[in-house]
């Protein structure tokens, strides 16, 4: 694993995939070629020694046929029938094998049922052999799941091409009928390694089909067309019948459950010698019966004869599970019945008197892709595939109106994918539309992720590192440096350094750089694929190596619960998305960004100054938004509205940005709603931290601080600060209530950030009921945390502990005794937290006392990212 994530690094992704693809088409074609010539010398030998022995026909047809069916009961199970059902069934998704044991055995039993006689072809087997290597090769050079479909589909595109020295038709194949996929990564993918599969194929194995256009010329004239017309319907029905006769000889030989496979393959190849005893023309092998039949060379009476045989022995074949496609018998039938139609033209030419028909050639040719269309369901590969074959234009006409008439014909009589019904036949169904049907088809990591996580700055001491552990549940951490993600830490390696007293590393010593992320905009299975296979249980989410989130199996977990419960997030009719009327951008060179709504109040200059003090210590860009509310009944896209005031208030955040130096995004929002626009910002913008005023005191039951306040406090991923201005000019007195929790931390962390603002005096108090008591974990810390706090803000800091039967009471009158300027509420999900969610001690506070006052609530389902 390591070793293909170096050769990743250095090669670069791109010439990654054109090797990769390369190396699919090579060993595709030389798979192709080996069941070619293995096939021809069993046959040849098979042909030798019937000379001197009539009864070894049936005998070695039997014998061949009941080994190529052992093989696949005891090795390889899913190597029956042409194998393409298997590879579309993987390629959506559903857990067949396919590797390297099942190309091999595919292989060798196509070979042995071939070469002793059985109706079948051996390009469908190409295709899943190439398939199956390209999932093997998948495996060792471990990959996206989206990227291994890619591969698994160029192996089948490879397999074709090098079957029927056809790369065209291979990628056609692949984009018409299994994957269904035009983008740029399959479609390049499946060229190269069709290239190189036919180059391969057509080098060491030869013409598929020796043919040789300038002795048969094709044309095509006007008193053809009726004729053609004729080929194309009796195509289209022949092909729908061949069709229901396949699914009626897999019914037959189920109704035989006493037989096993490999007597039901050998009995087909018994079956199969003595009709070749009978009748000499259908023991021929595919490719010279499809030379016969073309040359033109044979009487109607035993091309007719020819294609009853073949149309029945294949059915018997294919319905036996025997190793083998219907590709070659296909063209073989097709070729049939276009001789068949061109003695009938003929016949009617001599009687009427028509002037010069179309050659033999062409009907034979022309039916070649007619039936292969009506059978298979692809009619641009049909064309392509007999075009590739003759390669003369002048055949593309005749080839078009046969392919289109016989498509059209058969999927009126028996309509569908082959492929597909017989994936269903076996109780496995495709979705069609997996987007539609599965809405997790399109679900991204954007989707699920947390957009918070706690982070180490990569120069921290390592006491400080251990600490962090210490305080922490989590068993690592993501380092970042300015935002921007540099490694991770594990305590794996801290227990590396030990107990090493040197003061001089830092946590970039021991870190682990360049980890594996993800973007925003990967694919559920993507993240999935690689929490399986680094046996991780979470992913730093990187948008241009700036941490935005992090995704865990407990986001995936809770999302599917939601949706297997029928959750939703917001019942009732959806309000419009908001229209961005206005925007201004900075250089994004923070290491975070602080979102501040401004509404019209006397309070936006201070809420802008706390922002600004925030900022600069953090060093965060601001995004300022006013957002102007509109009526349902209208369109935010469509509304005029006047940006006066609201450029009014961007002006004010432009002054004090200059003022401090800060980056300053701007924008200005119409909407329906308020708190949903904010959430929109905040996802779409990846805020760090909110600011906001609260201005509405109320007393309704479930809604606490308001309707836009409560709305960001219980959904906003991001931290959230909320402040209610009082009625001093001033921040130089605080009073900083401790519950203990991370609530309390981040309001700590908070405060000398806060306190730039004035000349800071500070008192700590722990304030419990006596039914609850002191605090044993809290009361310690309250000295250890003043001495702390004292040296950081250079200000006098006090602590104090109080009980009392009410909360919001006791804040009070402590504001009141210290003469409080702010009060400062950073609250545990225990214990003040839950009173501001479920009571009224914000609104109690803010009726009985005049000091400022900012609620503090960490990042939802996340820690606080540790502010360095």
């Amino acid at each position: 694993m390591l070793f293909a994530k170096g050769i990743r690094r250095l090669l670069g992704p791109k010439r990654i995939a054109i090797a990769e693809a390369c190396i699919i088409g090579l060993v595709s074609g030389l798979a192709a070629v080996f069941l070619k010539q293995g096939i021809s010398w069993l046959t040849d030998w098979r042909t030798a020694q019937i000379e001197q022995a009539w009864y070894l026909l049936p005998s070695m047809g039997l014998a061949g046929g009941w080994l190529a069916g052992w093989l696949i009961t005891w090795l390889a199970p899913e190597a029956t029938g042409s194998g393409i059902p298997q590879v579309k069934a993987v390629l959506g998704y559903v857990s067949i094998p396919l590797n390297l044991r099942v190309a091999v055995v595919k292989l060798l039993s196509t070979v042995l049922a071939l070469g002793s006689g059985l109706s079948l072809g051996r390009q469908g087997p190409t295709v899943q052999i190439g398939a199956a290597l390209a999932a093997q090769f998948s495996r060792w050079i471990p990959t996206s799941p989206e990227y291994r479909q890619q591969l698994i589909a160029a192996g089948a595109a490879a397999g074709l091409a090098a079957g029927f020295n056809a790369p065209i038709a291979g990628i056609l194949f692949v984009v018409e009928e299994l994957l269904q996929d035009f983008s740029d990564l399959t479609l390049g993918t499946a060229i190269l390694a069709s290239f190189i599969g036919a180059v391969v194929s057509r080098l060491l194995g030869g013409q598929g089909l020796n043919l040789s256009m300038s002795t048969f010329q094709v044309s095509l004239t006007l008193q053809d067309l009726p004729f053609l017309v004729l080929l194309g319907l009796l195509s289209g029905l022949l092909g729908a019948l061949f069709r229901r006769g396949i699914f009626l000889s897999l019914s037959f030989y189920r109704q035989l459950r006493g037989v096993s496979l490999a007597w039901r393959v050998g009995l087909a190849g018994l079956a199969t010698g003595l009709v070749g005893l009978l009748l000499p023309v259908a023991a021929e092998d595919n490719t010279g019966l499809r030379e016969f039949l073309v040359t033109g060379s044979a009487t109607w009476q035993l091309i007719a004869i020819a294609f009853v045989a073949k149309f029945c022995l294949t059915l018997l074949a294919y319905g036996s599970g025997a190793a083998g496609g219907i590709f070659a018998p296909a063209l073989v039938l097709g070729s049939a019945l276009g001789c068949l139609i061109s003695f009938l033209a003929q016949t009617l030419q001599s009687l009427a008197g028509f002037s010069e028909l179309a050659s033999t050639t062409t009907y034979a040719l022309t039916g070649m892709g007619a039936f292969f269309s009506a059978v298979t369901r692809v009619p641009i590969t049909a064309i392509v595939i007999v075009f590739e074959i003759t390669t003369d234009f002048n055949l593309v006409l005749p080839l078009m109106i046969g392919a289109a008439i016989a498509y059209l014909i058969s999927d009126q009589v028996d309509s569908g994918s082959i492929y597909t019904r017989l994936l269903e036949s076996q109780g496995i169904r495709l979705e069609q539309a997996p987007s539609d049907s599965n809405p997790w088809a399109n679900l991204k990591a954007a989707d699920l992720m947390q957009q918070r996580v706690e982070t180490l700055s990569s120069h921290l001491p390592l006491a400080e590192v251990m600490q962090a552990f210490s305080r922490s549940h989590h068993r690592g951490f993501p380092v970042t440096h300015r935002g921007r993600l540099v490694g991770i830490v594990t305590q794996t390696d801290l227990s590396k350094v030990g107990n090493s007293l040197d003061t001089s590393l830092r946590l970039a010593d021991i870190m682990t750089p360049d980890p594996v992320t993800v973007n925003p905009e990967a694919s559920l299975t993507h993240v999935l694929h690689l929490l399986n296979r680094l046996k991780v249980s979470r992913l730093p989410v990187v948008d241009e190596l700036k941490l935005v989130g992090i995704i865990t199996r407990g986001d995936i977990i809770r999302a599917e619960s939601d949706q297997v419960s029928g959750k939703e997030t917001e019942p009732g009719p959806q309000s419009e998305p908001s229209y961005l009327a206005y925007q201004t951008r900075s250089p994004a060179v923070g290491s975070g960004r602080l979102l501040v709504p401004l509404i019209d109040s006397q309070a936006v200059p201070q809420l802008l100054e706390l922002a600004a003090s925030m900022a600069r210590q953090y060093h965060y860009e601001l995004e300022c938004v006013h957002v102007i509310l509109v009526q349902r009944s209208l369109s935010p896209a469509a509304v005029a509205v006047d940006l006066t005031a609201s450029h009014r208030l961007l002006l004010l955040a432009k002054q004090v940005s200059d003022r401090y130096h800060l980056p300053l995004h701007t924008q200005i929002r119409v909407a329906h709603e308020v708190p949903h626009t904010l959430l929109e910002i905040i996802k779409d913008r990846h805020i760090d931290l909110i600011l906001m005023e609260w201005q509405r005191r109320t007393n309704t039951p479930g809604r606490i601080l308001g309707t836009v306040v409560d709305t960001i406090v219980r959904q906003a991923p991001c931290h959230v600060v909320v402040f209610r201005p009082g009625v001093s000019p001033q921040f130089n007195r605080w009073l900083l209530p401790l519950a203990g929790g991370p609530n309390a931390q981040k309001a700590l962390q908070l405060l000398p950030a806060l306190a730039e603002l004035g000349k800071p005096q500070v008192c700590l108090c722990h304030i419990s009921t006596p039914q609850a008591g002191r605090s044993r974990y809290l009361l310690p810390q309250l000295s250890q945390i003043a001495r702390k706090l004292k040296i950081q803000l250079r200000a006098s800091v006090e602590t104090v502990t109080v009980q009392h039967d009410f909360i919001a009471t006791a804040i009070i009158q402590l504001a009141q005794t210290y003469k409080s300027d702010a009060i400062l509420l950073g609250a545990s999900r225990e214990g003040l937290l839950s009173h501001v969610l479920k009571g009224n001690i914000p609104v109690e506070i803010a009726q009985h006392s005049n000091c400022h006052i900012l609620l503090v609530r960490r990042a939802i389902a996340a820690d606080w990212e540790m502010l360095k």
